[in-house]
């Protein structure tokens, strides 16, 4: 399902979105300013952000900033303004759309459902996204924040291949199948060796992720929520 962040301090306005949202089909997972925000897309996979610009603490400007520098979402900023001064910063500070309050439900809608398609969130299976974390397989990178991350070629595919199916185990034979291709004639320790690699290059970069061992059965990756 996908999953709608939606970032306002006026609850009413929380509340009338968060119904209509929902009754199309979208997740929705709310917080009343920037901070909050920041702190939910570190834990959570989010899809697009509907951002109020008057907010306190960090402003929707701020806030659009900062997930246009560390997340590959689209951002609709909400105000309250029609200055093309407020527009002009908007979209300065990354932001894909812009509606101004007050606003019919069916617009912000209608304008969801557009970038959405734009960004081919529902149908692109080559991103993959746990909390902060992005492994992208068009270009064999690992994304962290605003760090990047270029794996060794069998690293990157074992990796992916575990978050691609989480919280499944899988033997040292099924991941040796899956990666190296049934013709491969070397054991399974190489199984081993590539999930110590894999444990150690993230081993304090990010708590989104931990791939575990299962005795006497294989490996499974747990995504953090």
């Amino acid at each position: 399902m996908t999953t709608i962040l939606l970032v306002d301090d006026d609850q009413h306005i929380l509340e009338l979105v968060t119904i209509h949202l929902h009754a199309a089909g979208y997740n929705v997972v709310q917080a009343k300013d920037g901070s909050e925000a920041l702190d939910i897309l570190k834990k959570e996979t989010c899809d697009l952000a509907v951002v109020d610009v008057m907010m306190p603490f960090i402003d929707g400007f701020a806030l659009t900033r900062e997930i246009r520098a560390h997340y590959d979402l689209p951002v609709i900023l909400l105000t309250a303004k029609n200055q093309i001064e407020d527009k002009e910063e908007g979209f300065q500070a990354g932001t894909d759309d812009y509606l101004v309050k007050p606003f019919e439900p069916k617009e912000l809608l209608f304008r969801i459902q557009a970038l959405l398609r734009r960004y081919e969130v529902s149908n692109d299976d080559s991103m993959i996204r746990l909390g902060s974390t992005s492994i992208n397989k068009k270009t064999y990178e690992v994304q962290l924040g605003d760090r990047t991350l270029l794996l060794p070629l069998k690293e990157f595919e074992l990796l992916y291949f575990l978050a691609s199916h989480p919280m499944q185990v899988f033997s040292r034979d099924q991941l040796i199948e899956h990666i190296w291709g049934i013709d491969y004639e070397g054991d399974e320790r190489t199984v081993d060796v590539h999930i110590k690699r894999l444990r150690e290059r993230f081993s304090g970069l990010t708590d989104d992720f931990h791939i575990k061992t299962v005795r006497g059965v294989g490996y499974l990756l747990e995504a953090q929520r």
